[in-house]
């Protein structure tokens, strides 16, 4: 999955498709065309940021940013993923195009669940401790990777009762979503635990700042680190990873696989 960010203030690659305060679709449409020429085979577009201490943009301003790139991806083979956690958002998304609607609240809005149940896209669920305004301030887990895994499994029945088709379900760890350093790490290290039998887990390690952390690197530095736990993630049994270099992720699968492919 390649992120294909339309916010100004996305943590890693904010307004690099902005022009004059808008997104630029030209700009948007050769960036996911190299990115599928790189091997991504869903495309994440984002219109509203949730890095930490991000703030809320208005419906009317996501609306604005996300539809017109659905519109103008509409005739390129890919799937389109649309990262909302605003059921109107996902309607309009649904309505444009989208075939996968991805969740960082997983179901906070209580009309999203209605919304997917009565589409036919597929839909991702995301684990937060907070809200992307708060969520860094001090986060606190007894037990991490019990913890997320208790509430997916929570959230996946709760999809299920809703009418969502199991079929169609993904579920997120979440990393760095209300998450210190060394939860990211337990999270990572007990991935397999979290995962529920048959159904996928997509993972998203991209640049983000426990890479930092670690390296000493800055965001635009992190293309190594991110994809060593983008090989770590599928190894524990991630099945999608959301990552902003997808070249270079891609070149990394090729020679775990043909390794993977001897072994076996």
């Amino acid at each position: 999955m390649g992120v294909l960010n339309i916010t100004p203030d996305s943590f890693s690659d904010g307004g690099s498709l902005y022009v004059d305060c808008r997104v630029d679709l030209a700009r948007v449409c050769a960036t996911a065309e190299q990115m599928i020429a790189n091997g991504a085979s869903v495309l994440d577009i984002g219109g509203e940021s949730t890095r930490p201490g991000a703030q809320p943009v208005s419906l009317t301003e996501e609306l604005d940013r996300v539809v017109p790139v659905l519109e103008a991806l509409a005739g390129i083979d890919v799937v389109l993923s649309v990262d909302t956690r605003h059921a109107q958002v996902a309607a309009a998304s649904i309505a444009a195009g989208a075939h996968i609607i991805n969740d960082v609240s997983a179901g906070g809005d209580p009309q999203m669940w209605p919304t997917i149940a009565a589409s036919d896209v597929g839909y991702v669920m995301m684990h937060m401790q907070g809200s992307p305004a708060t969520m860094q301030e001090a986060p606190v887990y007894t037990s991490v990777v019990n913890e997320v895994s208790g509430y997916l499994k929570q959230r996946f029945t709760g999809a299920l009762e809703a009418g969502i088709d199991a079929q169609r379900l993904m579920l997120d760890p979440g990393f760095g979503f209300g998450k210190t350093l060394q939860h990211n790490l337990q999270l990572l290290h007990g991935l397999s635990e979290v995962k529920i039998a048959d159904v996928p887990l997509l993972v998203g390690l991209s640049r983000k700042s426990m890479l930092g952390a670690l390296t000493g690197k800055a965001v635009q530095e992190r293309m190594v680190a991110s994809v060593a736990a983008a090989l770590i993630a599928v190894q524990r049994g991630a099945d999608m990873v959301r990552v902003h270099d997808v070249d270079a992720t891609q070149d990394a699968f090729k020679l775990f696989t043909a390794v993977q492919q001897i072994s076996e």
